[in-house]
């Protein structure tokens, strides 16, 4: 350990012990950490949580926090952990493509409950209690699906990702609208106004076609969730097109 109590070796947060075996026990726990941790995260975003910011919400004094959490990247990995454990397991149904689109949502869910998870999703997070739980249960799902265990976990990773992804999008877009001077629907008025000029010249017949039919995400008023549900269920349609579905 170095004089600050971090460790002089890396070390993963979950195989150090929450309190050693004769002592008084501990102040706090990782749940009163994480918890708080994930509360200002949520209200203040997670630029907002530091080790500081954290002892000071349960009482303790900074230094001492890190004898209960070394790295600030421990801290991460207990709130990605903490929100990880809302996921609702249901038993597979042996149906794996709805049972995958079923958890997929429930991560879209996730969040936009905590806005700051996607920048924390991570490999190197991957394998806490709650997401080894969660991992073990996809797989599950994922039993009727004809392929490896390493493509099965391609296929996890992969929806994982391109959630993240979407709903970044869509954080990003409604905190421009939260920015906004005027109103979401003036501001889109104004643009649609403007596409519609340029489509008017003829010069892009396919896009005027696709805007047209509504299947772009950008038309405004669009269902977000039917486009979330049409993305996932295309992704894993590149899966086992031959296996049960």
């Amino acid at each position: 350990m170095t004089a600050a109590g971090r460790p002089a070796e890396p070390e993963v947060i979950w195989a150090r012990p929450q309190r050693a075996g004769r002592g008084p026990r501990p102040a706090h726990s990782r749940e009163s950490i994480a918890t708080e941790a994930v509360r200002i995260a949520d209200e203040e975003g997670i630029d907002a949580v530091s080790m500081r910011r954290v002892a000071t919400g349960i009482g303790a004094g900074t230094m001492s926090l890190y004898n209960y959490v070394p790295r600030k990247e421990d801290l991460y990995e207990l709130m990605v952990d903490a929100v990880s454990a809302e996921y609702e397991l249901t038993p597979p149904t042996g149906r794996w493509r709805e049972d995958v689109l079923g958890l997929a949502r429930q991560a879209r869910a996730l969040m936009h409950r905590h806005p700051w998870l996607p920048r924390l999703l991570s490999p190197v997070y991957g394998f806490s209690p709650h997401a080894l739980r969660y991992l073990e249960h996809n797989l599950a799902c994922l039993a009727p699906l004809g392929v490896s265990g390493g493509e099965k976990l391609e296929l996890i990773a992969a929806v994982n990702g391109g959630v993240a992804a979407f709903v970044a999008n869509e954080l990003a877009l409604a905190e421009r609208a939260r920015s906004l001077p005027w109103s979401e629907d003036a501001e889109q008025e104004v643009r649609m106004s403007w596409l519609g000029s340029r489509l008017a010249t003829g010069e892009y017949p396919r896009l005027t076609a696709a805007l047209a039919e509504g299947t772009a995400g950008a038309v405004p008023g669009m269902d977000m969730s039917a486009v979330f549900d049409r993305s996932v269920s295309r992704l894993l349609s590149a899966w086992g097109a031959d296996a049960a579905s």
